[in-house]
Parts: C-alpha cells; sequence; structure tokens
C-alpha cells in the first residue's frame, strides 16, 4: 500500500515561500534556539516528510516546524504514530523571553491538558501589577491560538484547558489594576475565550457546560461594549439552540442579532447570522443574503482570529445544516459536497465533521451504497473531538444495520 503524500506540508512550503534547502535551514536554525545546539535535518528531510515516508517527525524537528508555520502538528499534515503523540517540552533552559518577541513558539497538539497548558504558556499570564494593553495583546494571541487547533483537529482537551485560562484571566481581573480601555479590552478577552470555551466543550458532547459559556461570552461582550463579541455570542448561541433541537429559540435569537448595528454594517457578520438563520420559510433567501454578504468581504483586510473560518468552505457547510433543519435533504446534501469540495487540505476537523454529515444525509436518503463509500473516506486519525468520533461510530452502526436488513 503506497504511503500517502503530505499535500498539506507542500502546501504550506508554497504559501511560505520555502524550497526543501531552505526550510531545512529554518528548521536548523529554530532548533538551535530551541535545544541549544545547531540542527541537523537537510532537503532530504524535507523530501522524506513531504513524501510521506516519515509521518510524524522526531521532537527536534517537529517542536521548529511547528513554531515556524505556528500551527499544531496534524495541521501541517503528520499523522501521529499511535492514537495519539505527545510532544516533548522544549528544554527548562529555555525561559519564556528568550524567544523572538515576534514570532512565539506555536500552539502545539498535545494529549493531555497539562502539556496543551504549556503550549499555550498560560503560566506567563501575569495575575499582579498594573495591565496594559499589550498584555492583552499577548492573551489576544493566546486565545488565538487556542481557536487555531480547534479549528484544525478538533476540542480534545481544550474544554479543560480553556477553562483553567479562563479562571486565570479573572484572578488576573480581580488582583490587577487598568483603566478603563484596559478593563473593555480585557471583557473583550474574556468574550472571546468563553466562545471558543463553548464550542470545545460542545465538541466533547458537554452541551450544558456549553450553554454557559456562550452565555458567559455574552455578558462579556456587553461589559466590554463590543457590537462584534456580542454578534459572536448570539450566533454562537443560536447554532447552539439548534443543535440541540430548540429551533424556534434559535430563530428569536438570529433574527435579533440580525437587526444589530454591526450586523448591518459588516458583511463577514450578516454572512455568518443569515447562513445559520434556518428559518423553515425563508432559508433561500437567508442562504442567497449570507452569499451577497460573502461577496461583500473585504479580501485586503484581515479578519478578527474568531471570524477567520468563515470561508466559502464554511458558508456552504452552513447552509447544509440550515437545509438539513429545514428538511430539504437533497440541498443539503449538494451543499456538504461543495463545503468538503472547498476546504482547504489543514482543517481536518471539519473535513470529518462534513464528511459523516454526508454520510449521514445519503443514509436519511436510503442511498446506502454511497454512504458506505461517502463513511470509509472519513479520516479522523489527526482529530481529536468526541463528539465527531461518536458520530461516525453512529454512521458506521447505522450501516451495519443496513446491510444487515435483508
Amino acid at each position: 500500500m503506497a504511503t500517502p503524500t503530505n499535500t498539506t506540508l507542500t502546501v504550506l512550503l508554497g504559501e511560505y515561500g520555502f524550497t526543501h534547502r531552505s526550510l531545512a535551514d529554518e528548521v536548523d536554525r529554530v532548533s538551535g534556539r530551541i535545544f541549544g545546539r545547531p540542527g541537523a535535518a537537510t532537503d532530504r528531510d524535507v523530501r522524506r516528510w513531504i513524501s510521506g515516508t516519515v509521518r510524524w517527525p522526531t521532537g527536534r524537528y517537529l517542536l521548529p516546524l511547528a513554531e515556524i508555520f505556528d500551527r499544531p502538528p496534524e495541521a501541517m499534515g503528520f499523522v501521529p504514530r499511535g492514537r495519539t503523540s505527545r510532544l516533548p517540552a522544549p528544554p527548562s533552559s529555555v525561559r519564556p523571553g528568550q524567544e523572538e518577541p515576534v514570532k512565539r513558539r506555536a500552539f502545539l497538539t498535545a494529549s493531555t491538558a497539562a502539556t496543551l497548558t504549556l503550549a499555550l504558556r498560560l503560566e506567563e499570564t501575569p495575575v499582579r501589577g498594573r495591565l496594559t494593553m499589550a498584555d492583552i495583546d499577548r492573551m489576544t494571541t493566546t486565545i488565538g491560538r487556542l481557536d487555531a487547533h480547534f479549528t484544525a483537529i478538533g476540542g480534545g482537551a481544550l474544554p479543560t484547558v480553556a477553562t483553567t485560562y479562563i479562571d486565570r484571566l479573572r484572578e488576573t481581573a480581580d488582583y490587577y489594576t487598568y483603566g478603563p480601555r484596559v478593563e473593555q479590552a480585557l471583557h473583550r478577552a474574556l468574550s472571546g475565550l468563553h466562545s471558543s470555551a463553548g464550542w470545545a466543550a460542545y465538541d466533547s458532547g458537554d452541551n450544558a457546560t456549553s450553554r454557559l459559556h456562550h452565555a458567559a461570552a455574552l455578558q462579556s461582550g456587553v461589559l466590554a461594549k463590543d457590537g462584534h463579541a456580542q454578534a459572536r455570542a448570539w450566533s454562537d448561541l443560536s447554532l447552539q439552540y439548534r443543535a440541540e433541537g430548540r429551533h424556534r429559540e434559535a430563530l428569536t435569537i438570529n433574527r435579533a442579532a440580525l437587526q444589530t448595528r454591526h450586523a448591518r454594517q459588516d458583511p463577514r457578520i450578516a454572512a455568518l447570522l443569515h447562513s445559520r438563520l434556518g428559518d423553515h420559510s425563508a432559508c433561500a433567501r437567508a442562504l442567497l443574503a449570507a452569499q451577497k454578504a460573502h461577496d461583500r468581504f473585504d479580501t485586503t483586510a484581515r479578519p478578527p482570529p474568531w471570524l477567520r473560518f468563515l470561508d466559502a468552505a464554511e458558508i456552504a457547510g452552513l447552509a447544509a445544516i440550515a437545509h438539513r433543519a429545514t428538511g430539504r435533504l437533497p440541498d443539503a446534501e449538494k451543499a456538504t459536497a461543495q463545503a468538503l469540495h472547498l476546504l482547504g487540505p489543514s482543517t481536518h476537523r471539519n473535513r470529518a465533521y462534513y464528511g459523516i454529515q454526508l454520510a449521514q444525509l445519503q443514509l436519511a436518503q436510503g442511498d446506502t451504497t454511497s454512504a458506505k463509500a461517502t463513511a470509509a473516506t472519513v479520516d479522523t486519525a489527526a482529530v481529536s473531538s468526541p463528539r465527531i468520533a461518536q458520530r461516525l461510530a453512529t454512521v458506521h452502526r447505522h450501516l451495519a444495520t443496513a446491510q444487515e436488513t435483508p
């Protein structure tokens, strides 16, 4: 059986402008700083990573690669040797503050909450003294890494890690001194962190905790006087309620959020809210409005970190969820297939999520043959999501039952 090529790493080399030789040189440079001695990577090593001959490099290479590309190993196309592969922490001689000020060590995937906490460097969050906007920027960067981890491979140990970080920031809020501007920024950061924690909890199958986090995100957004944070929280609550089958509440929340000034002025928020509307009587109009809002995106300006996931693939995926909620299964199947076609190579969680959804839709329409073929293509090796694993197991169980039925 041929070893699959690491196409994700190939794409990253192109995006960052690396040749095989220049990437090896950069790995050696970063390795020297992390481990205190020069690295030994060559262009041959890079070719072996790309060809798939080496599917999980040693920590001496993996830690530098994670820093260079600022993402967890699975999001670079690497596959753990077993169910999980624990990354070693950098040597204890490497202390916070010794790294380059602009490019910090990436948020690294790990098999335990303790290692994830180390990777997020929660211990660097101050709890005494005077809080500045520079401190807020560091918090925001940390939350962005948490979001990137979730988008790439799923929740995994993130609920515990996010809750730990929330407690840390609450302690910061209690014991620090700061002015009104910093206070609002701190509440904005807490709102984003609660939103991230909410989706991590949902991914782990804990709906009650997820709902509490989304409500807390809304409260922090109000305290921050930040319309974007509030729109995000309303949108998350709407999708949460719909996932729980509470469609009327979801619709009421989403309609109210669409009337806010930020939804009217920011096409990204408008696209997000319209695509999550799920109104039986106006589904087509809502999805058309979402597509029109997407067409108005300012591609020259970087969106907020939490909205970077909202691309053409996600719009198609959200449309599929809306179609499914309103009973339009053929339309949902078509939109799900489109989302899978548009997804980037590093979005392992979403690819597995929509792959399973496609199989479920095919099963619901009685197309067992297509559902079986689709389920066979779902790859969860690089995904850490109890909810996704449970959904895939359910699909396989239904397929087995369907095959046994005469």
